[in-house]
């Protein structure tokens, strides 16, 4: 299993579709953004679910955070019957978040993987984008990394996506 954890507009989504077309085998993608999607848009507005501050402020709330091990758990699962999986994370709580999923993932084999991106080229991105609060970028940039270890860091700044995954990939047995 890879888990890359990095901030909004860090880069994350591009980097996974080109590890899936440079490693040998067959990857499953998941990401914290499907999960968000999957849910109901009455979650995205109230105080269990997860809330957009206009500052680019992320709130999670109870029922966010049950649905998500849910998931996390479900995707452990399918690792352990054998896919092989990336995950897409952005670990608002640092090294919390990595410990959910260190729970969650026991004794299976976890590449972690730091995506870093310098702040204002991730928030001209989220610009870009058109699809994020704007500020959301800017405010996760460092936040996500808190306590975060990694086997492998990349920076998306002055690295494009593909680079990133093959650096990635040369850590996979």
């Amino acid at each position: 299993m890879i888990i890359l954890n990095g901030g909004s507009s860090a880069g994350k989504s591009g980097i996974v579709r080109c590890l899936q077309a440079v490693l040998p085998d067959p990857w499953l993608a998941f990401g914290v953004d499907s999960l968000i999607d999957a849910m109901p848009l009455r979650m995205q507005s109230s105080d269990d679910g997860i809330g957009f501050d206009p500052d680019g402020g992320v709130n999670i709330g109870a029922d966010f955070r049950a649905l998500e091990g849910a998931w996390a758990q479900g995707v452990v699962t399918m690792a352990r019957a054998g896919a092989r999986v990336i995950i897409d994370d952005v670990f608002l709580s640092g090294a919390a978040a990595q410990d959910r999923w260190r729970t969650f993932a026991g004794d299976l084999d976890v590449l972690w993987v730091g995506v870093r991106c310098d702040s204002a080229v991730a928030e001209g991105r989220e610009v870009a984008r058109g699809d994020r609060v704007a500020g959301m970028a800017a405010k996760q940039a460092d936040l996500v990394h808190r306590g975060v270890d990694y086997d492998v860091e990349v920076d998306t700044t002055h690295t494009e996506s593909l680079d990133c995954a093959r650096a990635i990939a040369s850590h996979i047995v």
